[in-house]
């Protein structure tokens, strides 16, 4: 069965997902959330370029920027964070 495209952006294998049918607000995309704003400023950015809004509740799938495979540039911040309190 090939991917369909879906009202919101997204695709499946030719079925749509609940979200989707329900009219609920989601994101097909996935949340990755950067270690650089661990004191309160959180930078998160989402999978899905023409994603509105980046709030957790909307997205099924959050990941750490240290999970991402071939690391994140937020690793460097952390190190040096820990460096200094060292």
């Amino acid at each position: 069965m090939s991917a369909v495209p879906l009202a919101c952006g997204g695709t499946t294998g030719g079925m749509e997902c609940l979200s989707c049918q329900t009219g609920s607000d989601h994101c097909h995309g996935t949340l990755i959330v950067h270690v650089d704003g661990m004191f309160g400023r959180n930078k998160i950015e989402c999978t899905q370029e023409d994603c509105t809004d980046r709030l957790l509740a909307r997205h099924g799938f959050i990941v750490d920027c240290l999970d991402l495979a071939g690391g994140c540039g937020c690793t460097a911040v952390l190190a040096d964070s820990v460096r200094r309190a060292g």
